[in-house]
């Protein structure tokens, strides 16, 4: 047995560590959208998406949880407290700001249609087309604005994995989706051959923002400027081109330009 100035040191020490680590940032994240989010064979969190949180939180010195979440419920369940902040490749939109607040943007790329290799590119108005699209996602938005309302018909799944599947299937004429995403899941997997991306890229700001930002509680503005630094951080010190260099093969931050 310690002798008890032993044992009050070493309580003491416990303690000290208890609380340097009292502190846990949980991230809401759908873990659907490889290579942002996905779970790996063992079960855990694993992709861009989750290198980042764990990074933010090392630079902010505090311990950090992953909270799965279906991406239509991810701003429900931030106001209701499950988790602090969303790290979800949510897009920064005049929409979104109304429910929630925003950290400064951590990347930023087009959205693109994929289809059959050989299709003729996809007309203005898409007439007759069938696009599967991430329900409540910025690209169903447009689709719903833009193109449902010329004669295509838009298709909302949960899951965008889901959305590949029914393409490959032959259920859909075309995914619309992150091109980094599209790239990624499907267009590099065996089911996406004989695919590929058609039209052009869409960067339109009123529709898919100014990048993808971490989201906070409305008003919740210390964390979303501990979160800020946290990413210049990164950025600075490198880490940040480390993590992306582990999955894209491209500039995925994106020109501070709009």
């Amino acid at each position: 047995m310690m002798p008890r100035p032993a044992r009050l040191l070493a309580l003491t020490f416990s303690c000290l560590l208890t609380m340097a680590h009292a502190e846990t940032l949980r991230f809401g994240m759908d873990l659907n959208y490889p290579p942002f989010s996905s779970i790996s064979a063992g079960g855990k969190p694993q992709g861009f998406d989750v290198d980042i949180a764990y990074a933010l939180c090392r630079e902010m010195k505090v311990d950090c949880l992953i909270v799965s979440q279906d991406w239509d419920g991810l701003i429900p369940a931030l106001k209701a407290g499950k988790f602090d902040a969303i790290l979800s490749s949510m897009q920064i939109t005049r929409e979104r700001k109304q429910l929630v607040d925003f950290s400064d943007r951590y990347y930023k790329i087009p959205s693109r249609l994929i289809a059959r290799e050989g299709s003729v590119q996809p007309p203005r108005k898409l007439t007759g087309w069938r696009v599967g699209v991430l329900t409540a996602s910025t690209q169903a938005r447009f689709a719903e604005a833009n193109w449902a309302r010329q004669g295509a018909e838009v298709a909302g799944y949960r899951k965008i994995t889901q959305a590949f599947d029914a393409l490959a299937q032959g259920k859909l004429d075309a995914v619309f989706v992150d091109s980094a995403v599209g790239d990624y899941a499907f267009l590099q997997k065996p089911q996406g051959k004989g695919f590929a991306f058609v039209g052009p890229e869409y960067r339109q700001s009123e529709y898919f923002g100014e990048g993808t930002g971490i989201a906070v509680r409305k008003g919740d503005l210390a964390l979303a400027t501990r979160l800020n630094r946290a990413i210049a951080s990164l950025r600075t010190s490198g880490q940040y081109r480390q993590i992306e260099r582990s999955y894209f093969g491209f500039d995925l931050y994106g020109k501070d330009s709009h």
